[in-house]
């Protein structure tokens, strides 16, 4: 059995117009937004680009490339936070009169992370000036190889840094000490939208655009969007303003041929695109392509403005991600076997290595882990097929900072870990394949250190039981369309006691209901996912659940999205 608890709010909603539904202001209030003000998205509500540090150098960097005609590689990341910033980086400087800018994205396989020695190698002819996007924090060595090479180095981060900066001629990235901009939440994608606009703002100053003829940077709010939720940072106001600004850029058909087609591919509607079908449609797509072959067809989907074009990239990127997805459950399945042993039960940091396992493709694993045993999961591949070396990528749960485990870890053995960094959630890393099994006993201690039992057992967090009265389509259409939910700003999940009316198998693994609600009312539609192993569901439940709109043949009606559910 999981624990069970609701949000509270603080402090009493206020000052809502009257078709605001009172459960909306009931769970914004739960995440600490008590007026209308927290959920005004307005562009200019933005914290300003100025209160990011290292942004006049940046800015008088780029401008300084610009005007000099200078060949810019924008050096991205393999991921969707990394392909979408690349995108905005590009088509920015561009926006912005850069004549000579190209992107470079690193092969995982081949280059590595980052802005790697072998990455900046392979970089014929050399660019005057690199921009990173979503790396370059910890690029000590591919910094210098840069300089060797003569080329300027700037970089863009999101990433926590390390013991050591590397030595670029300019750096901004808003988790590094000291840096006093309000949210560390941006995303890699954020981070270099932010300093367009900062450049944007000094061209204006100095009186560079003719009137009407400034660059309409708003145009990439729908990547910058893409990849602030597909990264899953948090969604504090500042992201959550980004994000909704590139929601309706969607939802008005302004976006890109890129998301528009990949937004087809997944057989969503552009009309009521959401930042979920953004994490689990969209996302996926694009990282399919750095998880499995190379993030450099993701970049030249978000790119091409010839829909036709887009179209093709989107089919292809939508036929990796289905093989990924079949992989993946193979691996998946295979670590559920390992973690059934008996050497396994009783781990609270739980690290898997499997030399058949294909190293992009790892986090998806630990994630899935993660959820199922709600422990902090590592797993492990071969980096490649000439080297002795692991990669490992790793999921945690509350209460447990990876990264700083990661750190603690690194500290007290040096040279167990070759290569780390990441975040409180998710971390990467690497290592000696004969390390292994030291390092997956030490992990395992420093999460016993850090975590008490309350901790380990999975939270199932609600916003409260709903009226049944208050099952209706005009509520389940503003949640939604309110939040943006996310990371941080969960999506509103209910709970109720349900009669169970009749059920049937969808699908194979997933369970489709009519449940009657404990307080009255007509029967209500439920669906719930990935749960059926032949057990017929209880009479009678207690159940967490959204409400959904089901859109079904021109037709819309609520529907409850189970998440969980337990016998009464």
């Amino acid at each position: 059995m999981k624990r069970w608890r609701q949000r509270v709010a603080e402090t009493a909603p206020s000052g809502w117009p009257a078709h605001v539904h009172p459960v909306i202001q009931r769970i914004y209030a739960a995440r600490g937004v008590c007026t209308p003000a927290g959920a005004t998205h307005r562009l200019a509500l933005l914290h300003p680009p100025a209160l990011l540090g290292g942004m006049d150098k940046a800015v008088a960097l780029l401008i300084d490339a610009i005007d000099q005609g200078q060949r810019i590689v924008i050096a991205g990341d393999y991921d969707c936070d990394g392909a979408t910033g690349a995108a905005v980086a590009e088509r920015g400087l561009r926006l912005l009169g850069a004549a000579q800018v190209s992107h470079v994205v690193p092969n995982r396989f081949v280059h590595g992370y980052g802005l790697s020695e072998a990455l900046v190698a392979s970089l014929e002819p050399a660019p005057d000036l690199i921009v990173t996007v979503d790396n370059g924090v910890a690029s000590v060595d591919g910094v210098a190889a840069a300089h060797a090479r003569g080329i300027r180095v700037l970089v863009t981060d999101h990433h926590l840094p390390g013991d050591a900066l590397p030595d670029a001629d300019a750096m901004v990235n808003p988790n590094l000490d000291g840096d006093a901009f309000p949210s560390k939440a941006l995303a890699g994608v954020g981070v270099m939208f932010y300093l367009l606009l900062a450049v944007r703002a000094a061209m204006r100053d100095a009186g560079r655009f003719a009137e009407g003829a400034e660059p309409d940077l708003g145009a990439l709010l729908d990547l910058v969007a893409l990849g602030t939720v597909a990264d899953l940072v948090p969604l504090d106001f500042n992201n959550r303003v980004l994000v909704d600004a590139g929601l309706k850029r969607m939802r008005a058909g302004k976006a890109c041929a890129g998301i528009t087609a990949l937004i087809e591919a997944s057989n969503r509607a552009i009309a009521t695109i959401t930042a979920t079908d953004l994490a689990f449609a969209i996302g996926p797509r694009l990282n399919a392509a750095g998880r499995l072959e190379d993030m450099s067809l993701g970049v030249a989907c978000l790119l091409t403005d010839d829909t036709g074009i887009a179209r093709r990239y989107a089919e292809q990127l939508t036929a990796i991600n289905q093989e990924r997805r079949e992989m993946q459950a193979g691996m998946v399945e295979e670590a559920e076997a390992m973690v059934a042993k008996a050497s396994y039960g009783d781990a609270v940091g739980v690290a898997l290595f499997d030399r058949g396992w294909h190293a992009g493709i790892v986090g998806l694993v630990a994630s899935k882990l993660k959820d199922k045993l709600h422990r902090p999961v590592l797993a492990f591949a071969p980096a490649g097929d000439e080297t002795d070396e692991l990669r490992g990528s790793a999921r945690s749960i509350p209460g447990f900072h990876i990264r700083d485990a990661l750190a603690e870890i690194d500290a007290k053995h040096p040279g167990l870990i070759l290569r780390f960094g990441g975040h409180a959630m998710a971390a990467g890393l690497s290592m000696q394949a004969s390390e292994f099994a030291r390092f997956a006993a030490i992990f395992d201690a420093t999460a016993r250190a850090h975590l008490d039992e309350e901790r380990l057992q999975a939270l199932v967090q609600t916003d409260g039981e709903l009226d049944y009265r208050d099952h209706t389509l005009d509520l389940a259409r503003q949640l939604r369309f309110a939040g943006p939910w996310g990371q941080a700003f969960p999506a509103p999940v209910f709970e109720n006691v349900f009669e169970c009316a009749s059920w049937k198998p969808m699908g194979g693994k997933h369970l489709r209901f009519q449940l009657r609600h404990e307080q009255g009312g007509a029967p209500l539609d439920a669906v719930m996912f990935s749960c059926f192993d032949g057990t017929p569901p209880p009479a009678r439940f207690r159940a967490a659940y959204e409400l959904t709109v089901n859109d079904w043949q021109g037709r819309e009606s609520v529907r409850l999205l189970i998440t969980h559910l337990e016998p009464m």
